[in-house]
């Protein structure tokens, strides 16, 4: 991480901002009361606790992959309920989902004008449905925006992570995903952000994506590529979809140095929650939440559920409503209130207003970019 993060005081913010947000009215999606003086009561059952917690502090999921699950239904009622995908609203709010990263990922083998397009009509399906579920979910952009969503008994929807191809090679074609909503892009599969790490261009893309406010996504990228992007990124980071690879070998997973990397850096490990990643048991998935905070930072730690993402999930995480069994096993080993508040809410809001700032730092001194890949790369 650059210099700009150094004006910024982190803990602070998380500690000073949302720190108790109301829980949405009951209505008959399922939602109950809760009791918030459970928050603070060690001899209360866990899951009950974990529900307290949850309607202070909710959870803010960093990977959904329910756009293009939606592409195959003919009809679909996200506000009413909808078995057919893992996600919907009456189970985001019996699991306190206050925010949702909707996935813009590709199919492999798209690239160029394919990639552009079938991003393109990602994004209008997403705005579609927002705009078809108002009293169940909201556009968000910004951190001030989100907590609005959630204090308005919305879930905020922010957009990405979005594939690197979807760029064509073109930094124009970044501002253009920009403006039509895109937060997060992943720097994977490109000839600019490949094994080797980044290219002069690659490097080029993630001072605009500075510019603009857009954050980086690195799971899945190559430790060289991770490596350089966190260098020189002045926004922090995210790992949208990474577990930690000492307790599990999986590609997508990091070896502790990258975490500890990522956490110096200020930036976000989301683990998911897929039995492939971290394991069949929602003990094992809190084994890697345990193991992440030791190594990157109770800051640096967040959650990713990866619903409808076509991946299978541990036993009690089946579905978007199940994040109080997650959060009842965390109280069990000893996790303390502010730094569950961390992990649900407060961490993926310190990136976002991060990356705001960063971003109107930046436009102050640096004109949209014009460069080319030909130009630098040749």
């Amino acid at each position: 991480m650059a210099d700009l993060q150094d004006e910024l005081h982190t803990t602070a913010e998380v500690g000073d901002l949302d720190p108790r947000l109301p829980l949405p009215e009951p209505d008959d999606d399922g939602a109950a009361e809760v009791d918030f003086s459970l928050v603070s009561d060690p001899d209360a059952d866990p899951l009950d606790r974990a529900h307290a917690i949850l309607a202070a502090h909710p959870v803010a999921d960093g990977y959904s992959g329910l756009p293009w699950a939606l592409r195959h239904l003919p009809w679909y009622d996200l506000e009413l309920g909808e078995s057919t995908v893992d996600t919907d609203v009456p189970r985001m709010r019996r699991g306190h989902v206050g925010a949702l990263f909707w996935a813009l990922h590709l199919p492999e083998g798209l690239a160029g004008d394919r990639a552009v397009g079938a991003t393109l009509e990602q994004l209008d399906l997403v705005k579609t449905v927002a705009r078809s579920h108002p009293e169940g979910l909201r556009l968000a952009g910004t951190a001030g925006q989100v907590t609005d969503a959630r204090n308005c008994g919305r879930v905020a929807v922010v957009l990405g992570p979005a594939s690197a191809a979807a760029l064509d090679d073109s930094l124009g074609i970044l501002r253009v995903l920009h403006s039509l909503g895109l937060r997060v892009l992943t720097l994977a599969g490109t000839s600019w952000a490949s094994e080797a790490g980044l290219t002069r261009f690659g490097e080029e893309v993630v001072r605009e994506m500075n510019r603009l406010g857009v954050l980086a996504d690195l799971s899945g990228a190559s430790a060289a590529t991770i490596h350089r992007a966190v260098g020189i990124s002045k926004a922090p980071a995210l790992c949208t979809r990474s577990a930690a690879r000492a307790l599990r070998p999986h590609p997508a997973n990091l070896p502790d140095e990258t975490l500890a990397e990522l956490g110096a850096a200020g930036g976000l490990c989301l683990v998911p929650l897929t039995a492939e990643q971290t394991g069949p048991s929602v003990r094992d998935v809190a084994d890697h939440l345990d193991h992440v905070r030791a190594v990157a930072g109770p800051e640096s730690v967040g959650l990713s559920g990866t619903y409808d993402s076509g991946s299978a999930h541990p036993q009690e995480l089946g579905d978007a409503s199940c994040y109080p069994n997650l959060i009842a096993e965390l109280l069990r080993r000893g996790w303390t209130e502010p730094d569950l508040a961390l992990l649900t809410w407060g961490n993926v809001q310190r990136v976002l207003r991060n990356a705001d700032f960063t971003a109107k730092a930046a436009q102050q001194r640096r004109e949209p970019s014009t460069a080319r890949i030909a130009a630098l790369d040749g």
